[in-house]
């Protein structure tokens, strides 16, 4: 039996693994790979794929997918948290991009829908790229990342809307008020009909699946209950990305949504891959060439225009220039989203074969720029900030920075000899908690708005700005600090402040705050003087609490945690380790355990009865430790101690008369 689209799948994946593994070796990303996999096996060069359409419909499963995982990681109160990031920054960039490309494709004598068609299009950035080499640098927390995740939730969301109104465009509809009503309608529909679902039906079934304890069965449910969403959705109109997008904001509020997310991510990937591939099977490669100058021009605008837009988004939300450019060169590409849209505005006639293939080029060109950019963000960044200008001109900036700089409870009584926290996330509240509660002054530093606010409504001793300009830390009288604790999520920002921070002062202890321990030697070198590694600290704090129900006294821990941590956590990142060992005074006595049990019985043999006369030592050897009574302990056991029916005794002895005290505390 022939089986066209399986030869066409071992093809494509074949294809990208070979490539993919050299790019591995260059270093460069696996994304690039599967374009290029796609353009080699396309009918523009090779022509090894012999079932195209059904390459789309692998792609379109991959979109769908792609959808329900975001729906899964959106939840409503992350949304709230980060709303204005969502809907105003989200809001001046899509519309922002909207206008401008309008405008100059009218200037070009563009007709107008396709102009405003055009501007839809270059609105929208990668999700899947951006997020996935964010994931990587771990810059999805950092101020630039959690800004760049709010415009591209905004992104996602408002792709819908744009495939809804495509065929408004055309004017074909008789009337649009009515169509646009109609659909409204249609919307409000299904929305009724996913909460109906979210609130009373789908906890129903997940709970039913969850306690048969099968993963075949969860895993079905899932996969069925996104595809199912998304045909409802589709079935009345709206678009299947949609019914997947409701379908994992559904599975967000409840709590299988992990594990609906960590079955479903390797679909994700293999899907998505088809996708990237389908989109470079779509390059005219003769087209390509044939028109590379004005294709190569045409991109650079793009991204000049996107970033431009981009930069004056995050400039309206007051972020500093370090947080806006960062920003702007990760969101500059076309994203995948686009690429779906496109297919509607050929559909409907928008896009004429030629503005499409200039398209498809350019859109492939950005994603190829995206993960070099993006890399050479941090330097082009600290390039412009520190670009040579007029010695007046910087002058007035900082003397302006200095007059609008937003603080709270900061004055020059207490910037001496004070402690300066750069963060306010989790760990800085807990930072300036401790401070308050240790009557130790200190400032915080804050370029989130955001956190900013909190930080003012908590009435802290907040300043808004980048530390990595040296105003701000000026401000902060770096000079005159003690301790200086950065507690932020972006590596680049972190390694830049340290560095400014010992061009003032070389006395202040630097503590640093890092993701991963690979960034523990940077940051010494550059002058920190202790880096603390979240992912290790939280598995030091994971086996102290294992080695204490192992018995193994508190002195021994503590020496084994201060030995590791002095080593900057070398045993944790070698395979053989170090010479570190933890001494093993643990308490393994032969034929003896400690154990916890409840008087359940009222046995008069027991119950009532003091220690001595309970025979409880004399007659089965063995000793109480404490004692739980209610909510209380007693620890020192006296001969007159009374046993009480509730009680819980903490008890050391041999496990078999252990056992028998067990069953007649329990008769």
């Amino acid at each position: 039996m022939h089986f066209p689209l399986l030869q066409d799948i071992v093809v494509i994946l074949g294809l990208s693994i070979l490539i993919i593994v050299a790019f591995q070796k260059l270093k460069l990303p696996s994304i690039l790979g599967f374009l290029l996999a796609g353009i080699i096996a396309g009918p523009y060069a090779f022509n090894l794929i012999s079932s195209s359409h059904e390459v789309e419909l692998l792609s379109e499963i991959g979109i769908i997918f792609l959808l329900f995982v975001i729906g899964i990681e959106f939840s409503l109160k992350e949304l709230a948290a980060i709303k204005n990031k969502v809907f105003i920054g989200g809001g001046i960039q899509v519309f922002g991009t909207i206008g401008f490309t309008t405008a100059l494709a009218l200037l070009m004598d563009i007709p107008w829908n396709t102009a405003v068609f055009l501007g839809f299009l270059f609105s929208l950035s990668s999700t899947a790229i951006v997020l996935k080499l964010m994931q990587e640098k771990g810059e999805v927390k950092s101020p630039h990342g959690k800004l760049a995740v709010g415009i591209l939730i905004f992104q996602d969301i408002i792709v819908v809307p744009m495939m809804l109104f495509t065929p408004l465009l055309t004017g074909e509809a008789d009337n649009i008020l009515t169509t646009i009503g109609i659909l409204t309608l249609k919307v409000l529909l299904v929305l009724v009909f996913i909460y109906i679902l979210a609130k009373y039906i789908a906890p129903i079934i997940f709970k039913l699946v969850v306690k048969t304890r099968n993963k075949e069965l969860f895993l079905l449910t899932v996969t069925v209950f996104c595809f199912a969403v998304a045909w409802l959705t589709a079935s009345v109109g709206l678009s299947l990305a949609l019914g997947a997008f409701f379908a994992g904001l559904i599975i967000s509020e409840s709590e299988y949504s992990h594990q609906a997310t960590a079955n479903v991510l390797p679909f994700r990937e293999i899907f998505v891959s088809f996708f990237f591939v389908s989109v470079g099977t779509l390059l005219n490669l003769n087209f390509f060439f044939s028109h590379i100058g004005t294709i190569v021009l045409i991109t650079l605008g793009v991204i000049v225009l996107k970033i431009t837009v981009i930069a004056l988004t995050a400039m309206f939300m007051h972020y500093p220039p370090r947080t806006i450019f960062l920003t702007a060169f990760t969101l500059f590409q076309i994203g995948e989203f686009s690429l779906l849209l496109s297919s509607t505005g050929v559909q409907n006639g928008l896009l004429e074969d030629a503005y499409y293939q200039y398209f498809l080029a350019v859109s492939i060109l950005t994603m190829a720029a995206t993960p070099f950019l993006m890399a050479a963000a941090p330097k082009l960044t600290d390039y412009i900030i520190q670009a040579p200008i007029p010695k007046a001109v910087r002058r007035r900036l900082k003397a302006y920075k200095a007059r609008h700089v937003q603080d709270t409870l900061i004055t020059e009584e207490n910037l001496h000899d004070h402690l300066i926290i750069i963060g306010y996330g989790i760990n800085g509240k807990n930072i300036a908690k401790a401070a308050r509660n240790a009557k130790i002054p200190y400032a915080i530093a804050e370029l989130s708005p955001d956190a900013f606010k909190e930080a003012k409504k908590n009435n802290e001793p907040v300043l808004f700005g980048d530390a990595a300009e040296d105003v701000i830390l000026q401000h902060l009288h770096v000079q005159e600090a003690r301790v200086i604790v950065i507690a932020i999520s972006d590596p680049s920002a972190t390694k830049k402040i340290v560095t400014i921070i010992r061009d003032y002062t070389k006395t202040a202890c630097i503590i640093v705050r890092t993701r991963y321990v690979k960034e523990i030697d940077e940051n010494l070198k550059i002058g920190a003087d202790e880096v603390i590694p979240e992912e290790f600290e939280t598995s030091i704090q994971i086996f102290t609490r294992v080695l204490k129900k192992y018995m193994v006294p508190n002195d021994d821990i503590q020496g084994f945690i201060n030995q590791l941590r002095s080593s900057d956590y070398e045993m944790l990142t070698t395979v053989e380790g170090i010479n570190t060992s933890l001494p093993t005074r643990q308490i393994r006595i032969p034929d003896k355990e400690v154990t916890s049990l409840y008087v359940e019985s009222n046995t008069n043999k027991i119950v009532g009865k003091t220690v001595e006369l309970s025979g409880i030592r004399k007659k089965y050897g063995v000793t109480i430790l404490a004692i739980q009574r209610d909510k209380k302990y007693i620890t020192e056991i006296k001969p007159d101690t009374l046993i009480m029916q509730g009680d819980l005794l903490f008890l050391f002895g041999n496990p078999d008369a252990i056992n028998k005290l067990n069953k007649l505390f329990s008769v």
